[in-house]
């Protein structure tokens, strides 16, 4: 039995005593696993249903939506190549449960809880209120074919089902299930459809990790909440309460309150011994610099290490950076933290992100156990033996496909992406170019053939085929994107700065972008990810292989208020001996490794 460590709960208000929540009061949830293979069905259902839950037991219950009544939804485990086929039941009833206003900007609406429609430019977001269950389900980080990706237009309402097969040929890796329903995942998300998938195989049991109770998935999100008006109590009600800029872009949402596992400032007692935690950033748009620090907030970083990304298992463990490891949205991490040398005392996990504002820095607190516990795991110089960097001309064939993508800002201000097609003759003028002097090579001319999800496909990709992604940055500011791309995991190849020459107001770049400098890439970004950070000024090119399902897939900014309003494109993988037939407009393959 756990020994508790008896000492004083802290109390951290937001901004006012009477938005003031006792922290670290609350356990920790722990989602349910389900193991389908030990069930012995061919389908199994998960109903999507109403759940009336506390994220705080000082706060009345919250309306969710939950898959199979938990939010986040249960931790669903699978071996490594063997098929499971999920019918995903929508059974949700009654209405909307978001309250949706906008505010602005410059008075900070996001840093508070309440709707506050009595304060000057503060206005309900009309039609939130109205929309119907409306979902559809993308296991991320999956390769299956494109029928049981979640096609966003795909969705269904109350009283359909989708049935999925998803393959599961792929290594040990950490992937995650969420709504991905057209124009309204940042709402439906938000509801608490969210929740996450391990594949487990050899490579992964033969290091006998911390497992059963010691190994635990910690999913962070954010919220805010809505407030009575007579006294000003939390009442529990969901507020999607978001900054909108005069004559501009509506801001993605970010909220005072972060949750873990669904429960706010929550705490974990520990013993004294390593553990293994699933990390993942659910949050529809804030970014998390996360360390471990001691009860002077002093960081103790030296205890953790990462052994795994999105796509599996690192070669070798690898140390925090020294300002934190930044998470961001759909990114997953692998971490082992040893608390031996803390027994008796009280770590935190905390957010160091310099967007943070005025949130509470504090996510959650370790209780470690005063008395020695015997562990027998032992931390290995190597994780995975199967592990190949890619490199040019061997591991990463000469004979790929290459694809230019751009993300800007554009004339209103709003972020916005672009499939490019490069050009054979010099810049023909007008809108939509991007020239960038390459430094391996020549001046390279590119049009954009495509910006928004229903334009026509310029991305066709051969089945099994490796193809380069090269995303560039251009827009002079603005925020960085966790660019997202279906079916595959990745490698980035490099990370590069330059001098951006993007002009909004003409929608193009006014001088071939120069000035590039490698950026060095952290130890753990040469790992396999399905998800990457793209900042403005940067060139990052990423490499992955395009095998286990074919048909129409996207890819996007997982800032899912971006993907909502247009940050997301579609491509299309076929057999090769299909795609001499496939006559399409405009950008296509381009086998110029």
């Amino acid at each position: 039995m756990t020994e508790i460590i008896e000492r004083p709960a802290t109390t951290g208000p937001i901004t006012a005593p009477n938005w003031g929540l006792t922290k670290f009061l609350d356990p920790l949830r722990v989602p349910p696993a389900l193991r389908p293979h030990s069930w012995g069905h061919d389908v199994i259902t998960i109903p999507l249903v109403v759940k009336h839950q506390r994220l705080h037991s000082q706060l009345p219950p919250s309306t969710l939506w939950t898959y199979a009544g938990h939010f986040p939804g249960p931790t669903i485990e699978v071996r490594t190549g063997k098929q499971l086929r999920i019918s995903w039941s929508n059974e949700i009833d009654g209405e909307f449960p978001l309250v949706a206003v906008q505010g602005p900007v410059t008075d900070a609406p996001a840093s508070r809880p309440g709707r506050e429609l009595d304060r000057p430019g503060y206005s309900v977001i009309e039609g939130v209120a109205d929309l119907p269950s409306w979902t559809v389900v993308h296991l991320h980080g999956a390769r299956t074919n494109a029928g049981n990706d979640g096609w966003a237009h795909n969705a269904g309402l109350k009283g359909t089902s989708q049935l999925t097969e998803y393959q599961n040929v792929q290594p040990a890796m950490p992937l995650w299930y969420h709504d991905h329903a057209m124009a309204i995942t940042r709402f439906n998300v938000h509801t608490g459809l969210a929740g996450m998938y391990l594949i487990r195989d050899d490579e992964e049991d033969a290091l006998d990790l911390p497992h059963g109770d010691h190994e635990i998935p910690l999913i962070i999100t954010d919220r805010n909440l809505d407030t009575d008006p007579a006294t000003g109590a939390l009442t529990g009600q969901l507020l999607f309460k978001v900054p909108v800029v005069p004559n501009g872009p509506m801001i993605p949402f970010t909220g005072p309150f972060n949750l873990v596992n669904g429960v706010i400032w929550p705490h974990l007692d520990v013993e004294a011994r390593w553990y293994r935690f699933r990390l993942l950033n659910a949050a529809n748009s804030r970014f998390y610099t996360l360390n471990l620090v001691d009860e002077d907030n002093q960081p103790v970083n030296d205890a953790v290490r990462l052994i795994g990304t999105d796509g599996g298992l690192l070669p070798a463990p690898a140390a925090l950076p020294a300002a934190g490891l930044t998470v961001a949205p759909a990114e997953r991490f692998d971490v082992l933290i040893d608390f031996s040398s803390f027994k008796g005392r009280g770590l935190k996990l905390r957010n160091a992100d310099p967007r943070l504002g005025t949130v509470e820095p504090d996510l959650m607190e370790f209780r470690v156990d005063a008395r020695a516990k015997h562990d027998p795991f032992r931390l290995p110089e190597k994780i995975s033996t199967s592990y190949t960097r890619l490199v040019h001309g061997s591991t990463l064939p000469e004979d790929h496909d290459h694809v230019w993508v751009a993300l800007l800002l554009n004339t209103e201000g709003h972020p916005e992406m672009w499939d490019l097609e490069e050009l054979d003759t010099p810049d023909p003028g007008g809108e939509g170019i991007i020239q960038l002097q390459d430094p391996a090579g020549p001046l390279r001319t590119f049009r954009m053939i495509g910006k928004t999800f229903d334009d026509t496909t310029g991305i066709f990709i051969d089945h099994d085929r490796w193809a380069v992604w090269n995303i560039l940055h251009v827009a002079n500011g603005g925020p960085a994107h966790p660019i997202h791309i279906h079916l595959t995991e990745f490698q980035a190849l490099f990370r590069r700065a330059f001098t951006t020459t993007f002009d909004q107001a003409s929608a193009r770049t006014t001088a071939p972008l120069t000035g590039f400098t490698d950026v060095a890439l952290e130890k753990y970004e040469e790992g396999w990810k399905d998800t990457i950070i793209v900042n403005p000024g940067q060139w990052v090119s990423v490499a992955g292989r395009f095998g286990g399902g074919t048909g129409e897939f996207m890819y996007h900014c997982h800032i899912l208020d971006h993907e909502d309003e247009g940050m997301m494109r579609p491509f299309v993988v076929h057999p090769p001996e299909v795609a001499k037939f496939d006559v399409h407009p405009g950008g296509g393959h381009h086998h110029d490794g």
